[in-house]
């Protein structure tokens, strides 16, 4: 069966690549260039009101790229059928494809097909085979019905079914295509499941777009003369693309090299490199959780003796241990925005993922809050619960009180692992298990970065490019609440203003001062 599915798929394959050069000799569309282009309709009052987020162009447009089609303009509609006839009509003449999205249904602003119709000069008609698919899903194939206006299709429209790749199924319900338009549905689920079973229908076989990504630690300003440079001495070849980023933590420009020849796009790489200087390129890791089981487990492989290393294959030690003493729901982790339980949630995150590839539930988490929290690391618990897919408990009041709350409240949790470091107050006696004090709300305080340094949890944050609270880049190195926390004066620096600012935590020496921005 699984040989079949895959002759099925060459078949398809030769036939789409057959298509493609039927269109190139046929297609009214002029081009002094060769390569596929789209243009994509986005169609929807709701867009245009800010009620809806339009995520369908940004998916379209990455896997369009990726097939080695150029996107060259979206447009975003209103439900007006003669706007939608307009701009399909001039897309049409436009571009190889023309991709609609929104606009199909049963009710009364549901108007893409027949605006697409109208653009060709079309009459509509009840298409047979989709009034029999109607009928089979609402129950009637009376043509009066709302219902049936999803088979009320431009008279020369054709029907496309994609193909399940993960079963080889036929997909039930197909994708309408007037001439170069093809009319895909709004809704995100459905856009994308259609497009991933007929993406063939738009691959150019003869095109494959290489890209490098280089980020710079410099500001844009300052590398602005060596970019034209780049753009001057490889502009026949290669599309540069500079993008500057005024909150990143790791970088301040992100540069996009994008070229079909890869020699000229490593040679611009290597101007880049040789000009604006190899040490103002960040190693840079954007997705630091596609792959975070790997990375980690990576470090701690073989004999290394790499101080950290061998810290790191400690605390996945310790880890393992826990999640096997525990079930993973008798278990959560303390995240409070700290770069402490950020390293600690990130390693965490990358046992249970090597552990239980299955898991898909949310990992347990404990935030307690003290004080008067600070905005942005309230804003960073945030974004890390969404990141991390937790299920955060967040608790106000004294830490005894809050365990006494969690122990009522989640009374199968039996461990918390903590961030807790041996230089913390009052945490020089702990061990990587010890349970709370007797006259304590009784848990299991599993400690795995015990004996990491502050130098040791910086190299950690940044090796693996992770995402910290933005204070940490305004001179704070120790973070409580906004009533007892200030920037560390160690970090303090003045320009030729006079005017007073601080360095990244980072970039503290002396580790013994962590803790002198807290009163």
């Amino acid at each position: 069966m699984q040989s079949l599915f895959q002759i099925s798929r060459h078949c398809r394959r030769v036939d789409t690549v057959g298509k493609h050069l039927v269109m190139a000799a046929n297609n009214v569309v002029t081009n002094s260039k060769t390569e596929p282009t789209v243009g994509m309709i986005i169609i929807g009052d709701e867009i245009l009101k800010g009620q809806v987020k339009d995520s369908n162009s940004h998916y379209l447009c990455k896997r369009l790229y990726r097939l080695g089609v150029r996107v060259k303009k979206i447009s975003v509609v209103t439900d007006d059928l003669d706007e939608i006839a307009n701009e399909v009509k001039e897309f049409s003449a436009k571009y190889t494809h023309v991709i609609t999205s929104g606009g199909i249904g049963p009710t009364h602003d549901d108007l893409t097909f027949e605006g697409v119709a109208r653009a060709f000069e079309e009459p509509t008609y009840h298409h047979p085979e989709l009034v029999k698919l109607c009928g089979k899903f609402f129950g009637t194939t009376d043509v009066t019905s709302p219902k049936l206006k999803l088979a009320l299709v431009p008279k020369s429209a054709k029907t496309n079914y994609g193909i399940n790749k993960q079963t080889g199924e036929q997909l039930i319900y197909p994708l309408v295509s007037v001439r170069n338009v093809y009319v895909f549905p709004g809704v995100p689920p459905l856009l994308e499941r259609a497009f991933d079973s007929l993406d063939e229908l738009f691959l150019n076989p003869g095109t494959i777009f290489h890209t490098k990504v280089v980020y710079i630690a410099k500001d844009e300003v300052s590398i602005t003369p060596i970019l034209n440079q780049v753009n001057d001495r490889f502009k026949k070849d290669v599309i540069l693309g500079s993008y500057p980023d005024f909150y990143n933590s790791y970088y301040k420009v992100k540069l996009t090299l994008e070229s079909q020849n890869m020699e000229k796009l490593s040679e611009a790489r290597q101007y880049i490199e040789d000009h604006i200087g190899k040490e103002q390129l960040v190693d840079y890791d954007p997705h630091p959780l596609e792959d975070a089981s790997e990375r980690i487990y990576r470090t701690i492989e073989g004999s290394g003796t790499d101080p950290l290393d061998i810290k790191i294959k400690s605390a996945i030690r310790t880890i393992e241990e826990c999640i096997e003493k525990y079930k993973l729901s008798e278990v959560c982790v303390g995240f409070n925005g700290g770069k402490d339980c950020t390293v600690l949630l990130h390693l965490c995150y990358a046992v249970i993922k090597k552990k239980y590839p299955e898991f898909n539930d949310k990992i347990q988490s404990l935030y307690i809050r003290r004080g008067l929290p600070f905005p942005e690391l309230e804003q960073f618990i945030e974004k890390g619960v969404k990141t991390y897919n937790l299920d955060s408990i967040s608790l106000l009041g004294r830490i005894r009180d809050s365990l006494g709350e969690l122990k009522t409240s989640h009374p199968h949790i039996k461990a918390v692992l903590m961030g807790t470091r041996a230089t913390d107050p009052y945490s020089e006696h702990l061990k990587s298990f010890s349970m709370t004090d007797a006259d304590w709300p009784q848990f299991m305080r599993v400690s795995p970065i015990l004996d990491w340094s502050y130098s040791d949890v910086w190299t950690f944050l940044r090796r693996f490019s992770l995402p910290y609270c933005i204070l940490y880049d305004r001179g704070y190195t120790s973070l409580g609440s906004m009533e007892n926390t200030h920037p560390n004066p160690k970090l303090a620096w003045r320009d030729e203003k006079g005017i007073t600012h601080y360095k990244p935590a980072y970039l503290l020496e002396d580790w013994h001062t962590e803790r002198d921005g807290r009163n």
